[in-house]
């Protein structure tokens, strides 16, 4: 058979068969023309027996009378005609009757594109209203039959199943029902494919997610699934790769540590919570809007742009090692803040008591830092709230400005002059401008757009973006709007999965919001009077690693009877504890306390001896700490201070779980000490994990005693764990509670088992060591270690005694009153 080319939806020989046919004799030309025009109409015929099935599951609930049905029915106009015939299934619990007359109503109100006459919009119109049909799907005998009546009406047109498109608009609760049903009875059959389409929430913290994916998973392949979030179908949204794609030459210097200065990524509303009461309570505003949208959209902005942006799969890749490059979030990571009403809005919708207060947050600030080399150092704010100033939603990436100018701003001209501010702004929609758009500051570059979607802005005299005039900007709007939901619908039946969001950077995303989350659980929010009167109430500003409010908030954060006491109520407590002094406080005060004293110890450290030998422990208690020292204390003798640690996991250091990984992360990365000074354990030596034969230990003790005078620090970081124990020094440990070795292996009774510690005897020579007990969950061990005696063998931490130094405890008020 002879190749053929495809032009335009209809195959044509190639120019070498029409050459050979013009000089065929005249009865064999005539005789293969008729067989070539045979085989083209059989061919074409073939490309239209293409049958594609959409059903819409929840057909009458707001999503889809809002959205769902006007981008099936743009759908039907972009594709009709080009290959595929359609039918549409509308289906829901609801009765047959009853939901025909809501799904008939739903459809009435269907718009054409503006190019389209009114005339030719109603014949449009009534043919897609033919191919759609209501149908009830409640029990596994429904979908047989609704799969029975898709094979029949195939078969019965003469058609070639190409697929179905299953459009889940209904609770997550309910997908695992349908997807049993739809896997057992409804999937097309051999040769014809099946997508089905999920709307979020995709659960609640990274288990819920994990279970939700894993039960999916066992009905459909990763391939079948398209998880929505609306924000990745936006024009501006879906623009952000393209752009940086089409002006990869300008941007490729400009995008990256050197030149940015931060990157925002805000949606605000003016709307609250009404009527949604029962789903912000479970979800609150960073499940709502940070942990899917602006997460999303923050991928999209530092993500390493491959090769191929139209290639899906290269794209989801370096989605997910953006995500993988996230800095872990803390608490002092987010402002949180909640409109007055709320609580009162609760009460009335979830019948709760009066006393009822809601902790859930309608305003959320997060920063957010990727760490590695093109992002280092970059904040990137994320925000979102209800019932703010403006509705308005966009990514905006500001670059350093290092010039300046000698004449005055009035002579400042916008297309060259370096002193106005430099900056990209992907205008997502709504604000004072009104429309999508993206703006680039004239003093940078001219973009590249494609120009048959996008077009250029004219000026609107008195309308100010982001401080300047909009003559200050190259300004780009679509040539036609198009609906989130029209895009993703499109994307959904070309199979261009770069738009969703796969189970594994789903997870991902996950990993990265459910610690920051549970650790803000209980706290307050400020309360803001919404709108235009909260005024500086919710300004913030960052610093380090840590966001917090411009404004300090006098007002009680939580009103009425038994409301908790503020951190302001209390002052530095000073006591003894097991004899010797103690530091209480809540936690701020305390890690602010601890961090003065280090300090102060450091300096005289160094005035005296012209070195600081500090040894630190592993855990979650000392990351607030030294946080507080990168960011707050830049007068610390970095440059002579020398950085030990006192215990470590039996993993590699690059390993999450290192205890010189979280060294790095929160306090290493932003300080100034000579990579000499800093002396992580060697648990990896010859490729492997803390072997014996390796005298990773031994190694360790000869490092410290050639650096160390008598091997003494000038002082100790320790914690104490709810069993008592200190460093990696576990109740009945065998080894390090006596004896000579200065740096031994422990086994911990939890994961990773295996451990390097320094020696309860090493520690005890130390001039000064610093024991920091914070929670609640220390409440009970900090009570029996108040009463017990030298009994190391049992709880390791009340064997700790400097014999010739300093033993000061720093306990919080959770951990020492309860």
């Amino acid at each position: 058979m002879r190749k053929m080319q495809r032009g335009r939806g209809r195959l044509v020989p190639s120019v070498q068969e029409q050459w050979a046919v013009s000089w065929l004799p005249g009865s064999w030309k005539m005789l293969t023309v008729a067989v070539c025009v045979t085989l083209l109409g059989y061919l074409q015929a073939q490309e239209l027996q293409g049958h594609v099935s959409i059903i819409l599951l929840g057909a009458t609930g707001d999503l889809a009378k809002k959205y769902l049905w006007q981008g099936l029915f743009q759908l039907y106009l972009d594709e009709a005609g080009k290959g595929h015939s359609f039918s549409f299934h509308g289906a829901a619990l609801t009765a047959p009757k009853q939901g025909q007359e809501l799904m008939t109503k739903a459809l009435e109100s269907l718009s054409c594109p503006q190019d389209v006459t009114p005339s030719r919009c109603v014949e449009l119109k009534g043919q897609f209203l033919r191919l759609s049909q209501y149908r009830q799907l409640k029990t596994a005998e429904d979908y047989q039959t609704l799969s029975k009546d898709i094979e029949a009406q195939v078969q019965q047109e003469g058609l070639r199943e190409a697929g179905r498109i299953f459009y889940f608009s209904v609770p997550p609760f309910a997908y695992a029902d349908i997807a049993r049903n739809i896997n057992s009875s409804c999937r097309p059959g051999p040769g014809a494919w099946l997508r089905v389409v999920l709307e979020k929430p995709f659960g609640h913290d990274h288990l819920s997610a994990q279970q939700l994916a894993t039960e999916l998973g066992s009905f459909f392949q990763e391939e079948e699934m398209y998880r929505v979030d609306h924000y990745l179908g936006k024009q501006v949204v879906a623009q952000i790769l393209p752009f940086r794609d089409q002006n990869r030459q300008v941007l490729d210097g400009l995008w990256n540590r050197h030149h940015v200065e931060r990157v925002e990524v805000i949606m605000k509303e003016t709307v609250d919570a009404e009527g949604r009461a029962s789903f912000y309570e479970e979800y609150g505003v960073i499940r709502d809007t940070l942990q899917n949208h602006l997460t999303e959209i923050l991928t999209l902005v530092a993500m390493e742009l491959p090769p191929n942006v139209s290639s899906s799969e290269a794209v989801l890749r370096h989605k997910l090692q953006a995500f993988q490059a996230l800095r872990g979030l803390q608490k002092g990571s987010a402002v949180l803040g909640q409109y007055q009403t709320y609580s009162g809005q609760v009460r009335r919708e979830l019948q709760k008591p009066d006393s009822f207060h809601s902790l859930t947050p309608t305003f959320a600030a997060v920063l957010v830092h990727v760490d590695n080399l093109r992002w280092e150092g970059v904040p990137f704010i994320l925000m979102s709230g209800k019932a703010l100033d403006e509705r308005v939603g966009y990514v905006r990436v500001l670059f350093k400005n290092r010039a300046f100018c000698v004449q005055s701003e009035r002579h400042w001209a916008s297309e060259r002059c370096q002193c106005l501010p430099r900056q990209i702004i992907f205008h997502i929609g709504h604000g004072e401008l009104g429309h999508p758009a993206i703006l680039v500051s004239r003093n940078l570059f001219r973009p590249s757009l494609p120009t048959q979607t996008w077009r250029e802005v004219q000026d609107r005299p008195g309308l100010r973006l982001f401080g300047r005039p909009l003559s200050d900007y190259y300004a780009y709007s679509p040539v036609g709007e198009q609906d989130a939901y029209s895009i993703l619908l499109s994307h959904i039946f070309h199979r261009r999965k770069e738009s969703f969001i796969t189970t594994e950077n789903l997870l991902a995303s996950w990993v990265f919001w459910t610690p920051l989350l549970d650790s803000l659980a209980r706290e307050a929010p400020r309360l803001y009077p919404a709108g235009a009167e909260s005024g500086h109430l919710l300004d913030f500003e960052f610093s380090g690693g840590q966001l917090f409010f411009s404004q300090q908030h006098p007002e009680q954060l939580v009103p009425g009877p038994g409301s908790a006491p503020r951190p302001s109520d209390f002052q530095v407590l000073r006591a003894t504890y097991r004899e010797s002094p103690l530091v209480s406080a809540w936690p701020e005060e305390l890690i602010s306390k601890l961090a003065e004293d280090i300090e102060a110890t450091a300096v005289q450290a160094v005035r005296r001896f012209g070195k600081f030998h500090l040894a630190l422990s592993g855990g979650s208690s000392p990351i607030a700490l030294f946080q507080q020292l990168a960011t707050g204390h830049f007068g610390f003798p970095w440059a002579h201070t020398h950085l030990w640690l006192a215990d470590e996991r039996c993993v590699p250091l690059s390993d999450p779980e290192s205890n010189f990984q979280g060294l790095q992360a929160h306090l290493l990365q932003h300080v100034r000490v000579p990579y000499y000074n800093i002396h992580p354990m060697p648990v990896h030596l010859h490729q492997r994990l803390c072997a014996e034969e390796d005298q990773g230990a031994q190694t360790y003790a000869r490092e410290i005693s050639a650096l160390v005078t008598n091997s003494s620090f000038d002082l100790v970081l320790l914690g104490m764990g709810t069993d008592g124990h200190t460093a990696s020094l576990f109740p009945q440990s065998p080894a390090g509670l006596d004896g000579e070795q200065l740096v031994v292996l422990t086994e911990s009774p939890l994961r990773p088992h295996q451990r390097m510690s320094l020696s309860l005897p090493l520690i005890n020579r130390a001039k000064k060591v610093a024991v920091l007990v914070m929670g609640r969950r220390k409440r009970e061990i900090a009570m029996l270690v108040s009463r017990v005696g030298h009994e190391p063998k049992k709880w390791p931490i009340s064997g700790v005694l400097p014999r010739s130094g300093q033993l000061v405890w720093y306990m919080d008020f959770e951990a020492f009153l309860g």
